[in-house]
């Protein structure tokens, strides 16, 4: 008899691992705490709330994101199809109306009669049937006290912070213009809004921005405060030198003010956060600043001098596991066949990667209730070296990964040119997806769609 699969977080893996192994003919059960038991972080009882960016990254294929993308696209992602129904305007990149998209993903897994929703927080993991842990980066005390039971090792944990997010109509449009970066967007008048600072307006706010008071970490969080490199809050990159901003968040480069005709010294962009174009989140503005100090500081942004903040930055501890020790590349652990980890649980980073490490989870966990051997991902496609790459790299330079070439095995040739290697990298990937998908009966779509229900 077919065992139940039980998914446990009701995130961007847990849906996708919900919705793979229920549409592989899997009975399911997925648990979600939430509304019963709020997070730090959560605002509804949505399943695939977004917390953080509302993109998903890239659509180009020649990016990491991009490349993932049309990888999860090809294997009937949920996740990558409900986000193209609720896409924004936003250049080359795939961002999204936070409500329609978390609401239309409930939608979607509560319809489906193989899955069973319960609004509960999880303490012990079941003990029957095979388990897939999504409980995400604010997974419950509980829950992390039981996972370090059960795998015997110590949890890590590092800080994850969040960017305000303004009223549109309040950006001075006087100032502020809508652009592109290097004109890429689906609009002709671009798909950003653009705050150009002159040297001495980029010099004044980092001043402020360095002598603003930031929100004091609780005790057990000043004990060890790790920053997690890929999502760094902005006056702890600012602290790394007077110029980093120029490298990063506030970079100028593929913009012209049209005012002057000219490259500003520094760029802030907003990017669209809703589908009626009201809500604007401030890209790479992450922050820990005290909730009045980011208004204050942050109004000294040229065109945001009377910006209205509709949700201010904040940080949060996020927890992962040690994934090379122990995790498979199947995404099971190490010590027990019948319970995998997905998500950023597992160290990956990135909504993409957390649906990708979702969608294998679910597919080998319908196999192994099945009785049938689990998979493992060709290291060729990105999916598969980033799992490859968080079940193999040391562990003592462990941190979580995001979805980028350098994961990737090199090509047979020479290609010269990084964008010809991408491009040259990310099809050999797609030609071997392909490949795989033919040869061990992984049912999708290349365009997107989802595997048939089995009823």
């Amino acid at each position: 008899m077919e065992r139940t699969v039980h998914i446990i977080g009701g995130g961007l893996a847990g849906c996708e691992a919900a919705w793979q192994a229920a549409s592989r003919g899997a009975a399911v059960t997925l648990y979600e705490m939430r509304p019963e038991r709020m997070t730090p972080a959560h605002h509804t009882g949505w399943l695939a709330e977004l917390v953080c960016s509302n993109s998903l990254g890239s659509n180009l294929t020649d990016r990491g994101s991009g490349l993932l993308q049309a990888e999860l696209a090809r294997l009937g992602s949920l996740i990558v199809a409900v986000a193209r129904e609720a896409r924004l305007p936003a250049g080359g990149a795939l961002a999204v109306d936070r409500e329609t998209f978390a609401r239309r993903v409930t939608e979607r897994i509560t319809a489906h009669p193989r899955i069973t929703l319960v609004r509960r927080e999880v303490v012990a993991l079941p003990a029957d049937g095979v388990t897939v842990v999504a409980s995400g980066p604010l997974t419950s005390d509980a829950l992390a006290a039981e996972l370090v039971r059960l795998t015997g090792a110590d949890r890590l944990f590092f800080f994850d912070a969040m960017a305000p997010i303004v009223e549109a109509g309040s950006v001075d449009m006087g100032i502020a213009f809508r652009a592109s970066r290097y004109a890429r967007g689906e609009r002709e008048e671009g798909d950003y809004l653009n705050c150009p600072l002159t040297a001495a307006e980029y010099e004044r706010f980092l001043d402020a921005l360095l002598g603003a008071e930031t929100i004091a970490l609780r005790g057990f969080e000043r004990d060890d405060p790790r920053f997690f490199e890929g999502c760094l809050p902005v006056e702890a990159l600012a602290r790394r030198g007077r110029r980093t901003l120029l490298f990063g968040p506030l970079r100028p480069v593929g913009l012209t003010d049209p005012r002057t005709g000219q490259r500003p010294f520094a760029v802030v962009q907003l990017r669209q956060d809703n589908l009626a174009g009201t809500l604007c989140s401030l890209v790479g503005f992450q922050t820990n600043l005290r909730w009045p100090e980011q208004e204050r500081v942050f109004r000294l942004i040229p065109g945001l001098g009377r910006a209205e903040f509709v949700r201010h930055g904040q940080m949060h501890r996020n927890t992962f596991l040690s994934a090379p020790t122990l995790l498979r590349p199947t995404l099971q652990l190490r010590s027990s066949q019948n319970v995998l980890v997905a998500g950023q649980l597992a160290g990956i980073e990135g909504y993409l990667g957390n649906a990708g490490s979702g969608l294998l989870a679910g597919i080998n966990a319908s196999r192994l209730a099945a009785g049938e051997a689990p998979l493992e991902l060709p290291c060729e496609c990105m999916l598969g070296a980033l799992i490859r790459y968080i079940t193999h790299v040391a562990p003592v330079a462990f941190q979580p990964m995001k979805a980028n070439f350098g994961l990737l095995p090199p090509l047979g040739e020479a290609v010269r040119g990084k964008r010809l290697r991408f491009q040259a990298l990310a099809a050999r990937a797609l030609r071997v997806l392909d490949a795989w998908c033919e040869r061990v009966g992984v049912a999708g779509g290349r365009d997107g769609s989802s595997p048939a229900v089995h009823s």
